[in-house]
């Protein structure tokens, strides 16, 4: 009587056709991660720009001017390791106006959008991409 043996395993045709697989769901997820990410850290600019713009007008009602406030934060995000955004005046706060940015910088540097700023009417621009595509989102 003979006994066949079976082999326990994967074939290399089956080991490829999983490796071919996973390669191709990371070409598909990773860009995608990398732009929500990007998406995440622009949002994350707005809301400091926002918050930055709103103690400037609370030191103007208090003050009468613009001039002399300080930024609440120079960099955003504000409370994390890595910096994405620096933020400043641009080009001068002044007794009636300013203008503040946010300029990517390390992993943002590529973001389409590009320096964002906001004003003291509330206007909102982009130097890359739509006001739509980089403020309404």
């Amino acid at each position: 009587m003979q006994h066949k043996k079976h082999s326990a395993g994967f074939t290399l045709i089956e080991i490829m056709i999983v490796v071919a697989i996973v390669a191709i769901l990371a070409a598909i997820a990773y860009p995608s991660y990398t732009d929500q990410m990007r998406k995440t850290r622009r949002a994350d600019a707005k809301a400091t720009l926002m918050e930055v713009a709103q103690a400037a007008e609370r030191y103007y009602t208090q003050n009468g001017t613009y001039a002399g406030h300080d930024l609440l934060y120079t960099e955003s995000p504000k409370d994390s390791g890595t910096k994405f955004y620096d933020l400043a005046p641009s080009p001068i706060v002044t007794d009636q106006t300013f203008t503040i940015t946010a300029t990517p910088k390390n992993g943002q540097a590529s973001d389409p959008c590009g320096t964002l700023s906001i004003n003291q009417i509330g206007t909102k621009a982009a130097s890359g991409g739509t006001n739509a595509d980089c403020w309404a989102r």
